[in-house]
């Protein structure tokens, strides 16, 4: 189930967009913290350049999205959630919850003055679902 809401997270009230997956927490985290991965699961995202290819606080880099290349540091990394600065403004907040039994919940956290980007992590939701299905049918 995909939802939609405002919500109280470490950083302040932001617009979550969250779906549940069938599927444990490492697995969705690993996607998340790989920066090789972010164009296969972002709809804006077409190349990264980071430090690290595991992000952890600290990792920098840049991103591009279509006509331009943007520098990001990864603000905070622990406990299943990342945040990060795009362009030195505070940008969107990644997070994977527990549900146990092999499920989780991904979620993204956005500022809410950047709340129109919402369509994007919705759609990055669905791309994750996909790469998430295909994994599994590897196995």
């Amino acid at each position: 189930m995909t939802r939609l809401q405002v919500a109280s997270t470490p950083d302040g009230r932001r617009l979550e967009a969250s779906h549940v997956f069938p599927a444990p927490p490492e697995e969705v985290w690993e996607l998340l913290v790989d920066t090789r991965r972010w164009p296969e699961w972002s709809p804006v995202i077409t190349g990264v350049e980071a430090t690290d290819r595991r992000v952890r606080t600290g990792t920098t880099g840049r991103v591009n999205i279509p006509g331009v290349w943007l520098p990001f540091e990864i603000t905070s990394c622990a406990d299943y959630r990342w945040t990060w600065r795009v362009a030195r403004l505070p940008a969107t907040g990644h997070r994977v919850d527990d549900l146990g039994e092999r499920r989780c919940r991904l979620v993204f956290e956005f500022p809410l003055r950047a709340s129109g980007y919402a369509p994007v992590g919705l759609r990055s939701l669905e791309r994750i679902e996909t790469l998430l299905e295909e994994q599994e049918g590897t196995r």
